[in-house]
């Protein structure tokens, strides 16, 4: 037992090291790849005006860290995103959709049901509940995501993965 106490001393000094380290680069200022200074900028710029106006929204602060702070999208972008249009538009399929990057700010979906950017509708297949956001091509390989946004505006669980409704205006 005597023999293993200087092994011990030697490992939790350099693991306490190496938790200095780590300190360190989180004090200095330092940025995370991929944090919301760096998020692309936003597809909506073919889309209406008066979409974009909608579903388009400021990037979240870098020292974002809640759901709240992510979410930068207004009261009043929420109320007219969540009024029912004069049509539902076309039906183009149901997909399960995860939470997307929340440094991705604005109401959209990700999905390989659009082939460009355009306006369009999602609805909550369980609830009804249903928002105008931006349908965005998804590039690549894996499932459709929401934007925080649009997950909190239909009032689903961030950890959920719901079923919706994808709608082409």
């Amino acid at each position: 037992m005597t023999r293993l106490l200087p092994f011990g001393a030697l490992a939790l000094t350099v693991a306490l090291g190496a938790c200095a380290q780590v300190q360190d680069a989180f004090s200095r200022g330092d940025t995370v790849p991929g944090a919301a200074a760096e998020s692309p900028p936003a597809a909506t710029s073919d889309l209406p005006r008066e979409v974009a106006a909608v579903v388009a929204a400021p990037a979240p602060p870098a020292a974002a860290r809640t759901a709240e702070d992510f979410d930068t999208t207004t009261d009043a972008q929420k109320a007219a995103a969540q009024a029912r249009p004069e049509s539902d538009g076309a039906r183009l399929g149901e997909v399960a959709a995860a939470l997307g990057d929340p440094a991705e700010a604005g109401l959209w979906i990700k999905t390989k049901l659009v082939t460009s950017p355009r306006p369009g509708r999602i609805e909550n297949t369980a609830t009804g509940s249903s928002a105008l956001v931006e349908l965005r091509p998804l590039d690549g390989q894996g499932g459709a995501t929401l934007s925080l946004a649009a997950m909190r505006l239909l009032e689903v669980p961030l950890t959920d993965i719901p079923t919706v409704a994808v709608f082409s205006r």
